[in-house]
């Protein structure tokens, strides 16, 4: 298997496409040509890692965050990020980042995490806008079924928890071909009119190009005709953070506990306690503080995630509970949902999560 297979089959899951515009997901190091013999996963790319990597024979690391995120214009092993890029090449270990990307699909990283707490009813927080499309495509009757078939099984009618979406209208096309043609129906250079369906259905943006070529393949005509409409919708299948229920309200001492428990926390920063109990969950792994206002629209009872400074504690007062759960900790879980996403497509490559994954932060 080459490198680019192993990231395509991520891309075909958690979309590359999905990142925000500060994000460096996709292949950092190593060539998209070469072979990959087995991968390691982490959450951070660290000297120990790659100590791991080499001495289990494992020549692709797949991260979370990216090793290289912030602009290189030298490598002279003058810092951590520096020495590593220079250890994993001169060792041939290839490296792939799923970050932002990870985040914003919505079995990734928030859905870990909500599922980890035990909430229930789960949808995403903040949704992406400008993400689908509605295309449209025209053929014969007797062919309708295959070619929407094959266009749903590439990703396409999915509207919250349905799928196989679409709307149908049957009229006729005309078209004549020229002499350089070869017409499914019709004779080349006559008019022809043909009963045909109009399909039309929505695809997220990212999987446009794999519709696309599903829709054309399973098409009986030589030209396909076919249009796409950008949507204003927003698609509530990928997007920042989760909110979901608790299956029952909990105090917040008991709230609080719950945290600690499940995520395997020492200590905890949160907001003052708001004089109700906990039923409806916000959670943003990793640094999530630019959603407290989603959680706050959304009636959130709570909003965990990390890195929050001073003056959003304030901001939360009276409104929900603020939980300060840890960057390390909140996305405790990314290695086992990479780790899912590509022992499914390859089931014979050699697959290892890091034993040694550190949290930077310690506790005293």
């Amino acid at each position: 298997m080459k490198l680019k297979d192993l990231s395509k089959a991520i891309n075909q899951n958690a979309a590359f496409s999905l990142q925000e515009d500060y994000d460096n997901s996709g292949i950092i190091t190593g060539n998209p040509e070469s072979e990959a013999s087995g991968a390691l996963i982490c959450l951070d790319v660290t000297d120990e890692v790659i100590d791991e990597a080499i001495s289990n024979k494992l020549n692709v690391i797949i991260s979370h965050h990216p090793l290289i995120f912030n602009s290189l214009l030298k490598i002279t092993g003058q810092n951590n990020v520096e020495k590593c890029i220079i250890k994993a090449i001169k060792h041939d270990i290839s490296i792939i980042a799923a970050h932002t990307n990870l985040d914003n699909y919505y079995y990734g990283v928030n859905n870990m995490l909500a599922v980890s707490l035990g909430l229930q009813n789960l949808n995403i927080l903040s949704p992406k806008k400008n993400l689908l499309k509605k295309l449209v495509v025209f053929c014969p009757n007797n062919h309708a079924d295959k070619v929407r078939e094959a266009m749903f099984s590439a990703g396409a009618g999915e509207i919250g928890d349905y799928d196989s979406c679409s709307y149908n209208l049957v009229g006729k096309g005309s078209f004549r071909g020229s002499d350089s043609t070869n017409p499914f129906v019709g004779k080349k250079g006559q008019l022809h009119f043909e009963s045909e369906v109009r399909i039309e259905t929505i695809v997220p943006g990212y999987l446009l190009n794999k519709v696309l070529n599903s829709m054309i393949s399973a098409h009986p005509y030589e030209e396909v005709a076919y249009d796409i409409y950008p949507l204003d919708n927003d698609f509530d299948r990928a997007g920042a953070g989760m909110i979901g229920e608790l299956e029952k309200p909990l105090n917040n001492k008991e709230f609080l506990n719950l945290i600690k428990n499940k995520l395997h926390i020492p200590y905890i920063r949160h907001s003052e306690h708001v004089s109700k109990t906990i039923k409806k969950v916000a959670v943003c792994g990793g640094s999530g503080s630019f959603l407290l206002n989603k959680a706050i629209q959304k009636n959130a009872d709570a909003f965990i995630t990390s890195d929050i400074k001073y003056n959003m504690f304030l901001e939360a007062r009276n409104q929900l509970l603020l939980i300060d759960a840890g960057h390390f900790e909140t996305e405790q879980f990314t290695s086992k949902v990479i780790y899912d996403i590509v022992s499914k497509n390859f089931t014979n490559f050699a697959l290892q999560i890091s034993k040694k994954q550190i949290n930077a932060v310690n506790y005293y």
